[in-house]
């Protein structure tokens, strides 16, 4: 087994290399002879911002001996919790996750560093070093789990935000195993977990969920609601503070949510007194200015639903109304606006309606749905892509059923391709049964495409499952 040389006898070997003093070496790395001197005999500890100097001096790349200075001073001595604090936030800036892992790895046996770890993930978090900060989070949360502390519940709740992504079968697992953490969080966190847990089941239309979460959202913010404004105690004010909208927001989003799960069931009527309910906010007793926009919202959110639900119940009356309300608010949020098309032609294929000329009015907004930028929101982040995906499978059974097979087929794939990056199985399976029902009409390029994206669909899944790969 090959020795590795420490980082002191990789030092020593330089200076003799190089015919370099003590004193040299230090003037041009900016280290003290004495610290030098102490570094190569062994008798002083190195520190990692000298431990970048001398990597810089002798021109190696950034954190080139942090693997050695992990087993030297870290492995082989005592911890020390100052030094390993700086080599973490070292490592995370220069993404050595590896080294992280062994840092933690290390250490995390003494239940003492664990406070320590979770501050230090907190603040990679809020640096946007998110992979760094899920390695300490999952460790924690590790080392935490027989203690049922609150921390180990944050933990959980951070793992899980970090860990919502474009796979929506990651996101169901990530959010069935952090829904058994909420009850263990403070009472205000509460309230973000939930609504954030509520967006990601609404994305995946896990309608039970959804409800079972809008409806513990919405009794626990009334409770909060209720003190508020009973007690008005200071304390109650600061924690307020750490929840990312006004209180009131999660009572009524809360309806709005549950509205919803009514619209998935059919049930519209429950759905527009849902919708009422959110739209009388005369109980809310805040007048500031961030209650007054959040109201805004809610009633501007409750006029549009309340055509929707009688647009999807059968009262094509509303139709045109819907339309020019939809035109009055184009350009104030696009990730609106994808909902509320999407609204327009899944009537127009439920009551098999003729919406040509509102396509084409919109036609502008419709082709930039595919150019909508990074999102930062649980719920922009998970709802809008899959209102993405679903729009382009509603929009091509419109254009197929009704013979516009180029533009039908066009929209179909990218239908396709979206639910396959979502890893969205059900509804990647209702696209390929809409294709090969029109299949016939398919041209030679767009067959050959379809073919490509179920062979590569198929490749994947092979990969990803370690099935084997038989040949004949």
């Amino acid at each position: 087994m090959e020795i590795t040389p420490t980082i002191r006898a990789e030092l020593d070997k330089y200076l003799k290399q190089e015919g370099l003093s003590l004193t040299q070496f230090g003037n041009i790395a900016g280290i003290n002879r004495g610290i030098v001197s102490g570094i190569v005999t062994g008798n002083s500890p190195i520190s990692v911002n000298q431990l970048d100097l001398i990597t810089e001096t002798m021109g190696l790349p950034e954190g080139f001996f942090y693997e050695r200075f992990i087993d030297d001073y870290i492995i082989e001595r005592s911890p020390n919790m100052r030094r390993i604090e700086r080599l973490l936030y070292r490592c995370a800036e220069l993404d050595k996750l590896g080294a992280i892992s062994r840092i933690v790895g290390q250490i995390m046996d003494n239940l003492l560093y664990s406070p320590k770890l979770f501050e230090i993930a907190e603040a990679l978090l809020a640096q946007g070093r998110h992979a760094a900060a899920l390695l300490l989070y999952e460790n924690v949360a590790e080392v935490e789990k027989y203690q049922h502390s609150e921390r180990l519940a944050v933990c959980q709740y951070r793992i899980f935000t970090i860990q919502i992504g474009d796979d929506q079968n990651q996101n169901l697992r990530a959010a069935t195993i952090f829904e058994a953490f909420v009850e263990r969080l403070d009472e205000i966190d509460q309230l973000d977990a939930l609504k954030d847990l509520a967006n990601v089941y609404r994305s995946l239309r896990q309608w039970d969920r959804l409800d079972e979460m809008a409806r513990k959202m919405k009794v626990k913010a009334e409770i909060q609601y209720s003190m508020k404004h009973q007690q008005k105690k200071r304390e109650h004010n600061e924690s307020e503070k750490k929840l990312s909208r006004p209180m009131f927001v999660y009572i009524t989003y809360a309806d709005l949510l549950c509205a919803s799960v009514c619209e998935a069931e059919g049930d519209f009527q429950q759905a527009l007194d849902y919708t009422y309910a959110y739209a009388n906010l005369d109980w809310v007793k805040e007048k500031d200015e961030d209650t007054r926009h959040w109201i805004g919202l809610f009633q501007h959110w409750a006029e549009g639903n309340t055509y929707v639900y009688k647009l999807l119940s059968g009262d094509i009356s509303v139709l045109q109304d819907y339309v020019e309300y939809i035109a009055a608010t184009s350009g104030s949020n696009e990730q609106e606006e994808i909902s509320k098309l999407l609204n327009v032609i899944i009537a127009a294929n439920r009551f098999e309606l003729d919406v040509d000329d509102i396509l084409q009015r919109f036609e502008t907004e419709i082709n930039s749905f595919s150019e909508q930028p990074p999102f930062d929101d649980m719920y922009t982040q998970q709802v809008i892509p899959d209102y993405i995906a679903w729009f382009g499978y509603e929009l091509a059974y419109y254009d197929l059923h009704r013979g516009s097979y180029i533009d039908g087929f066009k929209h179909l794939m990218y239908s396709m391709i979206s639910y396959h990056k979502l890893n969205n199985e059900t509804y990647f399976i209702n696209c390929m049964g809409l294709f090969l029902h029109f299949q016939d009409y398919a041209v030679p390029e767009t067959k050959a495409a379809f073919l490509n994206l179920i062979e590569k669909v198929w490749m994947n899944n092979v990969e990803k499952n370690g099935a084997a790969d038989h040949r004949s």
